[in-house]
């Protein structure tokens, strides 16, 4: 039943031989690894406008010069993780630039940022979703947190379903909010140029007197927050069709011109139509209703935004299990991540994702937006320390015109650490607590290293020296009386063995007293061992036997713990029944030197 459900929801098992077929193209990645960055339109602009505000409206035209800043960065980290494609096409992003160049220590928190930054992501996303839903249906407001939940459970089928099959759904409202937007930005600017809105936009140049440096760098670095997603192209290189780095590095300046057009051209009309935040209207929302009115567009632009911030979190959908499946590889991360799924995905990572980010979204109760500063300095981490690694290989290696790629990524290094600082000095308040939470996800990190190599260490052998030991075999059968499931485990124990006791624990002595004779008169040929409990406790006299048997035959003998147990037809008669055997199975597994096994008996109906 419960495999029925599951190829239901997910498909069909997928063999090895189709991963090829699952690759993507450059239309569906583009949708499918840009929704992060495309969404942040749907915000940028007005997150600018929020800390300009403070200084009051007149200060609001420094958005436009301060987008063109931000712009001018977008375009150095296109051109610098173009390089970073080529240079590394097996994908890895930030994480394997720093590995190979800087060091363990600074790829592990390269690599810890992206993991932290794509949960916040996907809880920042479908909450910021969800705030688009209630504003249109208020009554909703009360739900959001479960409204949230069922979109990321949405998510999480979707991308179990496989990459090509999520990537031709979710497709279909990524290019619908960019065409809407590109429709509302065309518009919106014949309508300005022809007349059509009146609007008292600030003076542009205009001195304001409190507009400090500090505001302006504040202003600056929340419009940076646009440029979260811009890295997902560089890690998720093996998702895409041979040749797969031209096929990333395409996808990639295909995101940066559509990206960059759309935040410019919504500044820009933001300054002329002289919109200014407002708490119960988005800036989207103010431009597309001077433009289109109340009109159908007008609600098809507001129903594609909200889409879109919801959608926004797929990104880290193909960005996590890939960047996850990277460290386990290293050995810093489970080796779970390391497993596809039914449907050639790796499954695991995806569900520990959503997890996480509903765990998130439950704990700040759909309330996130204190979280977008956190996961905005998550990614520009990552950014310094590639731009800073690849520098390295350029000085390194020396290829060809690698002067001008140094200068590139140095170019790219330098604005990327300050927008670091600059977030951390104007919103400390409010990433403070990373500078506690990464090292301890490197020290994560560590440990983990540390247990599989401890653990590699002593499975290791020398195939010349180490051979098997050849000993015998002391069988001991737990019994608790005279039953088809013993008599079961007791033939399967003397095709192993002619060295096999049963080991029975009475309580009072009339319950021992009885099992002797019915032992006696039923002779199955293996000797019957009793033991007394005063305090009612199976596991504490067996566990003393065990000890007496191991210290007196460790040397010559293995020890095997054959369990009796029987499989009930259907699973919910297993609750009738007493789960002695689970409890002493899960007591015994911890014994060094003690083989312990399940002998099953199944019941009929």
């Amino acid at each position: 039943m419960l495999g029925k459900f599951k190829r239901i929801l997910i498909g069909r098992p997928m063999k090895s031989a189709e991963l090829e077929a699952e690759k993507l193209g450059r239309l569906k990645a583009l949708a499918i690894l840009s929704s992060d960055a495309l969404s942040s339109v749907a915000y940028g602009t007005e997150q600018i406008l929020l800390v300009l505000m403070v200084a009051g409206f007149a200060a609001l035209w420094y958005s436009v010069p301060i987008s063109i800043a931000v712009l001018g960065l977008l375009v150095i980290l296109i051109i610098s993780y173009r390089q970073t494609i080529f240079a590394y096409p097996a994908g890895g992003g930030a994480y394997i630039v720093a590995k190979d160049n800087i060091g363990k220590a600074p790829s592990l928190i390269a690599g810890g940022s992206l993991l932290v930054d794509y949960i916040l992501t996907v809880a920042v996303s479908s909450s910021a979703g969800t705030d688009a839903i209630t504003s249109a249906f208020p009554v909703l407001h009360d739900h959001r947190v479960l409204i949230a939940l069922v979109m990321i459970v949405f998510l999480t089928i979707m991308n179990l379903r496989g990459v090509t099959e999520s990537a031709s759904v979710l497709a279909i409202p990524i290019y619908l909010f960019v065409v809407a937007i590109f429709v509302l930005i065309i518009t919106g600017v014949i309508r300005y140029f022809t007349g059509g809105i009146e609007a008292a936009a600030p003076q542009f140049d205009s001195t304001v007197s409190n507009v400090s440096l500090f505001l302006l760098l504040k202003a600056f670095s929340s419009g940076c927050s646009a440029l979260t997603g811009v890295e997902a192209v560089s890690n998720a290189i093996p998702n895409f069709r041979k040749p797969a780095e031209k096929n990333a590095a395409a996808t990639l300046l295909m995101m940066g011109i559509i990206l960059g057009a759309m935040f410019i051209g919504i500044t820009l009309l933001a300054y002329w139509y002289g919109i200014h935040p407002s708490a119960t209207e988005t800036v989207i929302s103010q431009i597309a209703r001077m433009t289109f009115g109340h009109g159908t567009l007008y609600y098809v632009i507001q129903g594609v935004t909200a889409l879109i911030l919801f959608l926004a979190a797929n990104t880290a959908y193909s960005a996590f299990p890939l960047l996850a499946f990277m460290l386990a590889k290293d050995k810093y991360m489970p080796h779970m991540f390391m497993v596809r799924g039914d449907r050639l995905g790796f499954s695991n990572g995806i569900i520990i994702l959503s997890l996480l980010s509903a765990l998130l979204v439950i704990v700040f109760k759909g309330d996130t937006e204190n979280l977008i500063p956190l996961y905005a300095v998550g990614v520009f981490i990552p950014f310094t320390l590639s731009q800073l690694g690849m520098m390295i290989r350029w000085i390194r290696l020396k290829p060809s015109n690698w002067g001008l790629k140094l200068t590139i990524n140095t170019v790219g290094m330098l604005t990327t650490l300050s927008i670091t600082l600059i977030f951390i000095f104007t919103k400390f308040s409010q990433v403070w607590v990373i500078f506690l939470f990464l090292p301890f996800v490197v020290y994560i990190f560590y440990k983990i290293y540390t247990h599989y190599e401890n653990t590699a260490e002593q499975l290791r052998i020398d195939i010349k020296v180490d051979k098997p030991e050849v000993k015998g075999n002391t069988i001991i059968i737990p019994v608790a009386g005279i039953t088809r499931v013993v008599m079961n485990t007791i033939s399967y124990a003397k095709t192993l063995s002619p060295n096999v006791v049963a080991v029975y624990v009475g309580f009072d002595d009339e319950a021992i007293h009885k099992m002797e004779q019915k032992w006696e008169e039923w002779n199955p040929g293996v000797r019957l061992i009793v033991l007394k409990s005063r305090y009612r406790s199976i596991l504490g006299p067996l566990r003393r036997f065990i000890d007496t048997v191991e210290w007196k035959t460790s040397a010559t003998d293995h020890i095997t713990v054959l369990i009796p147990q029987f499989v009930t037809h259907h699973w919910w008669e297993t609750i009738l029944h007493n789960q002695t055997s689970l409890l002493m199975r899960a007591y015994l597994i911890n014994y060094k030197d003690v083989v312990v096994a399940t002998v099953p008996y199944h019941l009929n109906k």
